[in-house]
């Protein structure tokens, strides 16, 4: 179905619920394709794609909310039915006076700016490359030591397509392309296996890069043999880029609109008040040129903006949506994030650990969660122990145990090595006086 199509279609509907008793709609139509190449023991494992097209429409009867979905498109005598039977069952349920479609002076208005963030050649992309690709990786590691257990490489890409029309004047369209490959090695150790991976990732397939993944996973894995607890302490923490977002979810989930209006986060009524040290700087960008969380509108057609969520530790913004924006007496804006970007330091990863007499490197993290009304928090860690600015040996079956505002506001360096392979746009973080137990 070409963009016109899903245009017409979706006008269509809305103006077909419109008709039988909607006061508002809005629809999404969509279409989505990926496929997937994962190889083992120099044989292809698994191989698989798939294509998914479908129709979702949000209704306001009443005063009464529902929300409903179709894959079924070819045929609009069942549309019909569908969008009226949906229309009968949503007068059943209970008022709610929150629920409504955005201000219409809300929505984007369509002018747009190439974010660059669909590859057109995703379609004509060959099968055998994708194949090809994945045992290259393989074949970085096979034969390269004697304690190797085993070697996975995995392929992934996807496409989407959308577009959304609303009956309050909202319309907008928006695709997206995705690549990634992956190399995960498992090794001999001492009464262990111990195992990594390393992922590269890009929007468009000639910048997605290709060699030296399987070696960099091998390289990680073979530095955590003879990994094991040390005793309790407390010492400073670096976390890895690549895994500085697992630090930073739970401060981003309690600054959502739901947990705010439900007395389920640390941070509610902390509008304007310091929770991190002025190491902390946080902005969300929405238009980043081919940035993994790039858009111009959100989900409820919000016209999205370039704003401060943390300057210098301060709280300047949550993440409201309309529904709980309602609630809250305040003003949407949008419900989720799109690229976060922490303001880099100077120094490298590598030049923090130089600095320390004693500290943990955190490469991987083992369960664990944040208590979200709290902010107490307990994870399980891998890493490697620091001592008068070296690397000495590798840990495991640790965990650090505090509290978020407390960890934030230990927050005493940056890095420069900001991780460009995912949305969140992180550099390495340095934290003091972390609680580590072990032996």
């Amino acid at each position: 179905m070409t963009k016109e199509e899903k245009y017409s279609l979706a006008k269509w509907a809305v103006n077909h619920a419109l008709k039988n008793g909607a006061q508002n709609a809005k629809v999404n139509i969509y279409d989505s394709q990926n496929s997937s190449v994962k190889v083992r023991a120099e044989k292809i494992d698994k191989l698989e794609q798939s294509t998914q097209s479908g129709l979702s429409i949000s209704l306001y009867v009443d005063k009464k909310y529902s929300a409903h979905s179709t894959n079924r498109l070819n045929n609009k005598n069942e549309l019909k039915r569908f969008i009226e039977n949906a229309i009968e069952g949503t007068k059943f349920l209970a008022e709610d006076e929150f629920r409504t479609l955005p201000e219409p002076h809300l929505y984007f208005k369509g002018n747009e700016k190439d974010l660059s963030t669909f590859d057109n050649g995703f379609l004509s992309l060959n099968p055998q490359e994708k194949v090809n690709a994945v045992f290259n990786i393989e074949k970085e590691v096979l034969g390269k030591d004697d304690r190797i257990i085993s070697v996975t490489a995995s392929y992934y890409d996807g496409m989407s397509s959308s577009v959304m029309v609303t009956s309050n004047g909202f319309e907008g369209d928006r695709a997206n392309t995705y690549y990634s490959l992956n190399a995960s090695v498992s090794v001999k150790g001492d009464d262990a296996r111990p195992e990594s991976y390393w992922t590269e990732s890009a929007i468009f397939n000639d910048q997605l890069k290709k060699e030296g993944i399987g070696e960099i996973a091998l390289k990680r894995a073979l530095k955590k043999i003879g990994q094991t607890k040390i005793e309790s302490d407390k010492m400073t923490m670096i976390v890895e880029n690549r895994l500085a977002s697992r630090s930073l979810s739970p401060l981003i989930s309690a600054l959502n609109g739901s947990a705010i209006q439900q007395k389920n986060s640390f941070l509610v009524d902390e509008l304007g008040n310091k929770i991190g040290s002025d190491k902390l700087t946080l902005i969300d960008d929405p238009f980043i040129i081919s940035g993994r969380g790039s858009r111009l509108f959100d989900g409820e057609g919000l016209a999205l903006k370039k704003r401060t969520i943390f300057e210098k530790g301060v709280l300047k913004s949550y993440y409201i949506d309309t529904y709980y924006g309602k609630k809250l007496k305040m003003d949407p804006t949008s419900g989720s994030t799109t690229n976060l970007v922490m303001t880099p330091g100077k120094r490298t990863m590598e030049e923090m650990i130089a600095t320390l007499d004693r500290g943990i490197l955190i490469t991987g993290f083992n369960g664990g969660n944040t208590n979200g009304t709290t902010g107490d928090y307990s994870y399980g860690i891998d890493g490697f122990l620091i001592e008068k600015g070296k690397i000495v040996k590798p840990v495991s079956e640790m965990n650090i145990t505090g509290n978020m505002k407390q960890l934030w506001m230990n927050l005493t360096e940056v890095g420069n090595d900001v991780y460009k392979n995912s949305s969140w746009r992180m550099p390495s973080l340095m934290f003091k006086d972390i609680d580590f137990s072990g032996i």
